[in-house]
């Protein structure tokens, strides 16, 4: 199996099964000098964690990571760094599987459950792990959630929040939004109003056996003007494909996004004026990229998450020799998987950002020219800077 790496100079390849041993990724490309501990990676796995409500898949793992290479501590490094640092070289992260239940899928070892993409997985490659999907399942987030932990690292002032906006039919009122809620509700919703209504909504199609949707946003702040590349490098299609890899992804838009087929040109320019610190830009419609080069202004995208594939209600289909067959899914699963998935569009928007800047750091030396300003924000040393 290949394409299992994705970005250019932030590197991120992830192995692994969901029934196996273990799971993990390789990171190549951070730089060195980067204070770095298992605590700092831990503390976004925790939040991507199962078993940590009834509307989650109740399998029970820790999650926890282990640095196995790219590190380094010694007297001198506690010296000048204040503890443990990258070196530069590939950093190996490890994840082990401790609560699999291979039992639960028995049952299909030889059926195409619809939804998934255990025929198209068949069709390529003549064997496929059938035990919780293997390589295709979510369980494989969790890598992504590591890698991101250390990208965020390496990004000086950029700060990235996600949240949900939408389970359902249920969206949340915006003139309601506070991100300090998103950290107050198993949701992630920044609409306190709108998680009994999602309680509701979940606790009726759990009963049922069955699941639904739902829709992510993510929001980067901080990010200068000056990442991403024109052309066949723009960082809203990267930002896009990175987040159209993720399990049950079904459509990616950026700002406006798909409302943007409704407005005039008026309505969809964002006019600028002069601020103190460059242009002062009077809306977001561009989500903060234009001609895929960001602008200054907030990264701004939206993931919509299709629902959970594996339910009770008997579904129809086929076996690998052809004959139709009924079958119902049992095992462990979230009858939303969009809620556990705010913290992977978190990681997978750091691992771009990361990428892209590091890449621009490579070309510009960093600097970002903005008009009215005798001097730009130098970013050409960030790693020296981090703790």
């Amino acid at each position: 199996m290949s394409h299992n790496s994705f970005g250019h100079l932030f590197r991120v390849t992830t192995w692994g099964e969901s029934h196996g041993p273990a799971i993990g990724c390789v990171v190549d490309g951070c730089p060195p000098g980067i204070r770095l501990d298992a605590a700092d990676i831990q503390v976004w796995l925790d939040k991507r964690r199962p078993g940590a409500g009834k509307f989650v898949t109740q399998r029970q793992e820790p999650d926890a990571v282990r640095i196995l290479s790219g590190v380094f501590e010694d007297d001198a490094a506690r010296e000048r760094f204040g503890g443990q640092v990258t070196t530069g070289t590939p950093l190996s992260l490890l994840i082990e599987n401790v609560d699999q239940r291979s039992r639960d899928y028995s049952d299909i070892a030889r059926a195409f459950r619809p939804g998934h993409a255990d025929y198209a997985y068949f069709a390529k490659y003549g064997v496929r792990d059938y035990r919780g999907g293997g390589r295709q399942s979510a369980r494989e987030t969790a890598s992504r959630v590591a890698a991101g932990a250390v990208a965020r690292k390496i990004m000086p002032g950029v700060t990235i929040r996600g949240a949900l906006v939408q389970i359902g039919p249920h969206r949340v009122d915006r003139a309601r939004w506070d991100w300090a809620e998103t950290l107050k509700n198993p949701f992630w919703s920044p609409d306190p109003e709108m998680v009994p209504v999602w309680e509701a909504h979940l606790e009726q199609v759990r009963k049922a056996g069955s699941s639904t949707g739902a829709v992510v946003e993510v929001e980067a702040t901080g990010v200068p003007p000056g990442w991403g590349a024109p052309v066949y490098g723009k960082l809203d299609a990267e930002l896009a494909s990175a987040l159209m890899s993720i399990n049950a992804a079904k459509g990616v838009e950026i700002g406006a996004g798909f409302a943007a087929a409704e407005l005039s040109g008026e309505e969809n320019a964002d006019e600028m004026r002069a601020g103190n610190d460059g242009p002062l830009f009077l809306s977001n419609k561009a989500g903060g990229v234009l001609g895929g080069i960001s602008t200054g202004q907030a990264v701004v995208a939206r993931v919509a998450f299709k629902p959970t594939s594996s339910i009770l209600t008997p579904r129809r289909s086929i076996d690998e020799d052809g004959r139709e067959i009924e079958l119902r899914t049992k095992g462990r699963h979230d009858p939303c998987v969009g809620i556990r998935a705010v913290p992977v569009v978190e990681a997978m928007t750091a691992c771009v950002l990361a990428d892209a800047f590091l890449r621009h750091r490579a070309q510009t030396g960093g600097a970002a020219h903005r008009p009215g300003l005798e001097s730009a924000p130098d970013f050409s040393d960030a790693s020296a800077t981090l703790g």
